[in-house]
């Protein structure tokens, strides 16, 4: 299994920067897409940002498409996110997820991410 943990959250204001990271530790860190998912406020996951097993591939919801960076380093077992030019719409809980490589759908279908650390929370004023 994979045990994650975010960090990086606080407040902000509209139009400044936040970077979250999300450190995992267990096996095969590397055999995983890691993506980054909200909840604004309650339960709902919202997908924001993935990146594949080696980095290679990208995706971004299109809210925060030309904002927000996701990239990852696998020798560190890490993601980050570098959020940028914040909006108070996108304060929320972060959370990161792992998702296996089996599966084959789009990335931003949260049931097909097996760990979750426990968030970070981002607060945006304005």
């Amino acid at each position: 299994q994979v045990h994650l943990v975010e960090s990086g959250g606080g407040l902000a204001q509209a139009g400044g920067s936040l970077r979250l990271s999300c450190v995992a530790s267990g096996r095969a860190f590397g055999s995983y897409a890691m993506g980054w998912f909200r909840r604004a406020p309650g339960p709902v996951r919202t997908f924001v940002a993935a990146i594949s097993q080696t980095g290679g591939s990208t995706y971004y919801a299109d809210s925060v498409k030309g904002r927000f960076t996701i990239s990852r380093d696998n020798a560190k077992n890490a993601v980050y996110l570098q959020m940028d030019s914040l909006k108070p719409g996108d304060t929320a809980v972060y959370q990161c997820g792992a998702r296996p490589t089996y599966y084959s759908g789009s990335f931003s279908t949260d049931t097909t991410y097996d760990y979750w650390g426990q968030g970070t929370r981002v607060t945006v004023s304005s």
